[in-house]
């Protein structure tokens, strides 16, 4: 059957298809449909697990127990992946091992520009980069017979554009091989030294045999066209761009395999025409291999930006084509910068935060917003757990300021990596205080349970990790709850906590807001005639409050009633609302 299918779900169904019985991922935009798309078919086990690394530690698990297996996570989530990815080449797989990373050309919701093909080369594994939905379920099923044949795990290379976007796929029933039987191999899965060594060898022929396959594979395919005076390599998205801007112009060399690359079928491309052109997103990766392989005269970052995507239009211009798709504008738009939303319970307490003068050293979710006027409460943001470890050495460097410095983490986040941090905070005895944003969800990328939530994935009861029981555990001493939504409440908080002589963790918990089961109170109103027209209502930057003819109106469509602005009130002008202020 022919239907339209966003990326991440054909993905999921060329999982299905293929026989994939156990899916373990950590949600990262843009990957993350394709696990819980992976979760709707009753076939495969799915969860989410606290990071990528034990998410590939449980597919290599089911793997190694007979079962075809998948992990999911975007660019970043495969650094954390990063020690079973390269010790897993070595040691091979049992039945099909399938790893999906999300590149995000563009940063549209990431904190850097990666390109993991690099991973794949380092890691000396196999790599597949479809272009479209249709192949993003061809290639997935196709990844798990690559891996049984050639006992490695294989990495399927997706980026946003591919992954969110709709394309025509045909869907196929579904194929669920025996299972394998586990043997025990303690030479083959037992990676101390003398064991590693002896597999090192093998990692390399298969390399060897991988790009005996790449060679003849039809995923890599030239595309003749009518003018030879340039010939153009590209893959993913970028052949998309190259096809429409050229259409069957130039002749196109088109790699669904982005590692091992097709030296011969590269160089017969090369030697069919009088310039070529490789068009890829971010690294100059296929252009560098290219110049390796001794090949002259090769164009792509010379003409192509090393920042951001492509287009249709760039690779147009770039080439001397005409080519022009869309309404041009002849004003810029305005701009609009995110915020944190209506209600969202971060605010009270970065609010706070910020009017103490407290140095805010922040991670990764939605409340990275923090750090946007006008609050401007965060400073820092680097990895996912990185404040709670950062506090803690920026406290040991300059013990002057400890007073001041604090550190903020999400609820899913402190279980992905903040953790460990907070350990090394109660064990070498910082004077750190860390706050766990506790909204009762993972935000960022779309309201999917974690561990302290007491749901699966599936939206059923699950085991709850108790927040407060954990961080006494860890020897944490000072453990406290407090409602960011007051603001008295969080500011008596934060100035004994700082004034503690021992680490402390505070709990701000408050439900995201926009969670489909939180019931909110009335929207506020504003008594006109009390309105000073101060703006300290302002201060909080929420977007349900505006200022109109010097006084504050409330968006009833969008407020939730939480009640912070009505604190801030010096003049009491939301006091005749009908509820408690």
């Amino acid at each position: 059957m022919k239907q339209l299918m966003p990326g991440n779900a054909a993905a999921a169904r060329g999982l299905w298809e293929a026989g994939c019985a156990v899916a373990s991922s950590y949600p990262g935009t843009p990957s993350t449909e394709i696990t819980e798309e992976a979760a709707k078919y009753g076939e495969i086990y799915a969860e989410w697990a606290p990071n990528e690394k034990v998410a590939m530690e449980t597919a290599f698990g089911a793997s190694l127990a007979g079962k075809r297996s998948f992990c999911g996570m975007k660019h970043v989530g495969l650094n954390v992946a990063a020690d079973p990815l390269f010790t897993a080449s070595y040691t091979g797989i049992n039945a099909g091992m399938v790893i999906a990373v999300a590149d995000d050309p563009g940063m549209h919701s990431s904190q850097n520009e990666q390109d993991s093909r690099h991973y794949a080369r380092a890691a000396k594994l196999p790599m597949l980069e479809p272009s479209n939905s249709a192949e993003a379920l061809s290639f997935f099923r196709m990844a798990y017979e690559l891996s049984e044949e050639f006992d490695s795990p294989v990495i399927v290379r997706m980026c946003t554009r591919v992954a969110h976007s709709q394309s025509l796929v045909e869907t196929g029933a579904r194929v669920e091989p025996p299972a394998r039987p586990y043997q025990k191999d303690i030479a083959k899965y037992v990676m101390m030294p003398g064991n590693a060594i002896r597999r090192h060898p093998v990692v390399e022929e298969r390399m060897r045999r991988l790009r005996a396959w790449a060679e003849t594979a039809d995923i890599n395919r030239v595309e003749p066209g009518e003018d030879n005076s340039i010939g153009i390599i590209a893959s993913s998205t970028c052949y998309q761009y190259v096809k429409e801007a050229c259409g069957d112009r130039y002749p196109v060399l088109k790699l669904g395999m982005a590692w091992p690359l097709p030296d011969d079928k590269i160089k017969g491309f090369a030697a069919s025409v009088k310039k070529l052109v490789v068009a890829e997103e971010l690294d100059p990766f296929i252009e560098s291999y290219c110049r390796a392989l001794g090949l002259d005269g090769v164009e792509g970052k010379s003409l192509f930006p090393l920042e951001g995507e492509l287009s249709q239009n760039l690779v147009a211009e770039k080439l001397g084509l005409p080519y022009e798709r869309g309404t041009k504008l002849d004003e810029p738009l305005p701009a609009r910068p995110p915020v944190m939303c209506a209600g969202c319970p971060h605010r009270g307490l970065f609010y706070t935060l910020a009017r103490l003068k407290c140095t805010v050293l922040g991670d990764i979710g939605c409340y990275t917003l923090g750090a946007v006027a006008p609050l401007s409460a965060i400073e820092m943001t680097l990895c996912m757990g990185a404040s709670v470890s950062a506090v803690h050495g920026f406290n040991k460097a300059d013990r002057a300021n400890e007073r001041r410095a604090v550190g903020v983490i999400g609820d899913s986040t402190f279980m992905h990596s903040g953790m460990t941090g907070l350990a090394n905070i109660a064990y070498n005895q910082s004077n750190s205080t860390v706050v766990i944003l506790d909204n009762s969800i993972t935000g960022m990328t779309g309201h999917q349970q974690n561990p302290t939530t007491g749901y699966n994935i599936k939206g059923d009861p699950a085991g709850k990790v108790d927040l407060e029981s954990l961080c006494r555990a860890m020897g944490i001493r000072r453990v406290r709850v407090v409602d960011p939504y007051n603001l008295k409440e969080c500011e008596e908080a934060v100035k004994e906590e700082l004034a503690a002589e021992e680490p402390s963790v505070i709990i701000a918990r408050r439900p995201c807001a926009l969670l489909k089961y939180v019931k909110h109170r009335p929207p506020l109103k504003v008594g006109v005639d009390r309105c000073v027209g101060c703006g300290s209502c302002m201060r909080i930057g929420c977007p349900a409050l505006s200022i109109r003819e010097g006084t504050a109106r409330v968006d009833a469509t969008l407020c939730v009633g939480c009640g912070v602005c009505a604190q801030l009130c010096p003049a009491g002008a939301f006091a005749d609302t009908g509820r408690d202020a």
